[in-house]
C-alpha cells in the first residue's frame, strides 16, 4: 500500500474507512494519532504521514493515548511486502527470530531486512518491537495484570528491558500509564481479562453470528442470539481455557472475554479472533466493487459490512468442510459434534455448553479409519479425516507468508478426497483468500440460476463471477446471504 491520496483532507474526514491505512505524526507535539482522533486537528505543516506504527516510532514519535493507535484495524495484504510486514507483526509476540522469520518465507535474513527498509523504512527488529510495546500498552490499559506479567506476555525476555524501552520510546512509564487509563471497568474481576478488538464499520454482526450459529459444534463453540454473543473452547500450546465475544454497544469494537489464566497467550488468541471475524476487511473497498452488480446490489445494500466467517484454525475449519461434503449444513453439525464428542479432549470451563476442545490432528492422524466411520461417516471420507490429520501433523496445512491461492489449493488438493469445492471452501474461511470462490458450491449455483432454466455449469459460474475479483470470496457470502434471506421470507 502506498498513500496516493490526500492524507490531510482524509484527517480532516475523521472517516473510519482510513483507519489502519495510515497513521498522522505531529511534529509539534511528538505524537502520532489514528485518523479518526477526535483531539483537535492539527496544522498540515505539522503533520507527516506514515504507514504503519512502526515507521511512526521509528522517526521518535509517540502513541496517542487517546486514539490508541494499537487498536486500529491491520489492512490485508496485498503484495509481498505486504504479506511479509503483516506476518512479521503478526509472529512478533511469538517469539520467532528475525532468521526463524526469514527462513519461513524463503528468503535470508539480510533479504527480508532490506525489503522491510526499501519498502517501509523501518528494519524487521523495528516492526517487532513496536508491536510488543503497543501490546504490552493495549494490557496496561485494559487489565490490571501485574506489569511483570505483562513484559513475558508481550514477549520481553525481562522486566528491565521491558521498562527501559517502553520509557525511551514513550517518555512515561508503565506505572503512569496505568494510573491515566480508564479502563471503563475491565479486568475488574480478577479471574477474568476483558479486552477490546476494533474493526472498520459497517460490520454486519448480526449476519456473522447467524452464520455460525448454523454450523457450531455443540460442545466446541455456541452463539447466542438473543444476547448476540459467540463463545468457544480454545487451546493454544498447553493452555486450556474460552472466550467469549460481544459487539460493544457503543463503539466499534468487539468486547473479548477469557479467563485470566490465558494471560500468557492472549497475542494469538487475538489475533485467530480477528481472523475468526474478518476484522481488518475493509468494507468500504469490499462493498463498493460489488454494489453495482445487478444481483448481488441488493444484498450489499441489505447487509452493508457482510464479513467471510473465519476459523480458529485451518485444520478445524479442514475437519468440517470434509464432513460437510455431499450433506445438510445441519448433517454436518451433527456429524462434526460426534466427532468432538469421540476425538475431543475434555475441558472445564464456567459454562455448560462448552465442555471439549475440537479434535486435535494427532488424535484423528493416530485413529483407525473404522473407529472414525463409526460416527455415522462413509469409510472413504473417513479416510480423508485420517489423511486430514496426517497431512497436518507433516506441516502440509502450514503456508508460507506469500503463498499464492493456486498454490494452497493444489496442496489441499493433494490430501485424498479433497477436491476442488473443499479446497475453495478452506481457502475461503481459514486461509483467509478474498478471492477463493468454490465455483461448483450448489447454493451458488442457485442463487445464479435463473427462473425456468437449469443450474448453470461451472465454467458459466465462474464466467459470471470474473466481475466480481478480487473480492469473490465475498460475492459468494453474498450469495449465500440472498438464499438465507429468501427462505426466511418465503411462507411456511
Amino acid at each position: 500500500m502506498k498513500l496516493d491520496f490526500d492524507c490531510y483532507q482524509a484527517l480532516l474526514s475523521r472517516d473510519a474507512r482510513f483507519d489502519g491505512r495510515f497513521f498522522v505524526c505531529v511534529k509539534t507535539t511528538g505524537i502520532y494519532c489514528r485518523p479518526i482522533c477526535r483531539v483537535r486537528t492539527p496544522l498540515k505543516r505539522s503533520c507527516v504521514f506514515v504507514e504503519t506504527t512502526a515507521e511512526a516510532e521509528h522517526a521518535g514519535f509517540r502513541p496517542c493515548l487517546r486514539c490508541r493507535p494499537e487498536l486500529a484495524p491491520a489492512v490485508l495484504a496485498v503484495s509481498l511486502e505486504e504479506a511479509l510486514f503483516a506476518a512479521i507483526r503478526e509472529r512478533a509476540i511469538e517469539g520467532d527470530s528475525v532468521e526463524q522469520l526469514a527462513s519461513h518465507a524463503g528468503f535470508s535474513s539480510r533479504q527480508l531486512r532490506r525489503l522491510m527498509v526499501q519498502s517501509f523504512g523501518v528494519t524487521p527488529v523495528e516492526i517487532m518491537q513496536t508491536e510488543r510495546l503497543l501490546f504490552a500498552k493495549k494490557l496496561l490499559q485494559e487489565t490490571v495484570l501485574p506489569a511483570a506479567q505483562i513484559a513475558l506476555s508481550a514477549g520481553f525476555g525481562s522486566v528491565r528491558r521491558f521498562n527501559a524501552l517502553f520509557h525511551s520510546r514513550y517518555a512515561l512509564s508503565p506505572t503512569k500509564l496505568r494510573r491515566s487509563a480508564k479502563r471503563g471497568g475491565h479486568g475488574e474481576r480478577a479471574e477474568t481479562l476483558e479486552l477490546r478488538l476494533s474493526y472498520r464499520p459497517p460490520l454486519a454482526w448480526k449476519e456473522l453470528l447467524e452464520y455460525l450459529a448454523r454450523r457450531a459444534v455443540p460442545g466446541v463453540e455456541g452463539v447466542n442470539l438473543q444476547q448476540q454473543s459467540y463463545s468457544r473452547t480454545v487451546v493454544v500450546g498447553e493452555r486450556l481455557g474460552w472466550v467469549v465475544v460481544r459487539r460493544s454497544a457503543s463503539e466499534d469494537w468487539l468486547d473479548v472475554t477469557l479467563p485470566a489464566t490465558l494471560a500468557g497467550v492472549t497475542w494469538p488468541i487475538l489475533t485467530r479472533l480477528r481472523a475468526l471475524f474478518d476484522l481488518d476487511a475493509n468494507p468500504a473497498s469490499i462493498d463498493g466493487h460489488l454494489v453495482p452488480d445487478p444481483l448481488l446490489g441488493p444484498s450489499v445494500r441489505n447487509h452493508p459490512g457482510l464479513r467471510v466467517p473465519g476459523a480458529w484454525s485451518t485444520f478445524e475449519l479442514a475437519t468440517r468442510a470434509v464432513l460437510g461434503q455431499q450433506v445438510s449444513v445441519t448433517g454436518a453439525s451433527t456429524l462434526a459434534s460426534r466427532l468432538s464428542a469421540k476425538y475431543g479432549r475434555p475441558v472445564t470451563t464456567p459454562f455448560a455448553h462448552l465442555n471439549r476442545l475440537a479434535p486435535s490432528a494427532d488424535n484423528l492422524a493416530t485413529a483407525s479409519v473404522e473407529d472414525i466411520a463409526a460416527i455415522g461417516l462413509p469409510r472413504s471420507r473417513a479416510t480423508t479425516l485420517r489423511d486430514l490429520g496426517v497431512a497436518s501433523e507433516r506441516g502440509d496445512l502450514g503456508f508460507g507468508f506469500a503463498a499464492s491461492i493456486d498454490e494452497a489449493i493444489t496442496s489441499l488438493r493433494r490430501v485424498r478426497g479433497i477436491g476442488e469445492w473443499t479446497a475453495q471452501y478452506v481457502a475461503m474461511r481459514a486461509l483467509r483468500f478474498p478471492d477463493a470462490f468454490p465455483a461448483a458450491d450448489l447454493g451458488i449455483r442457485k442463487a445464479l440460476a435463473l427462473a425456468g432454466r437449469p443450474l448453470p455449469s461451472e465454467k458459466q459460474v465462474l464466467e459470471r463471477a470474473a466481475a466480481w475479483r478480487p473480492w469473490r470470496t465475498y460475492a459468494a457470502l453474498h450469495l449465500w446471504q440472498t438464499l438465507h434471506d429468501t427462505a426466511l421470507s418465503s411462507p411456511k
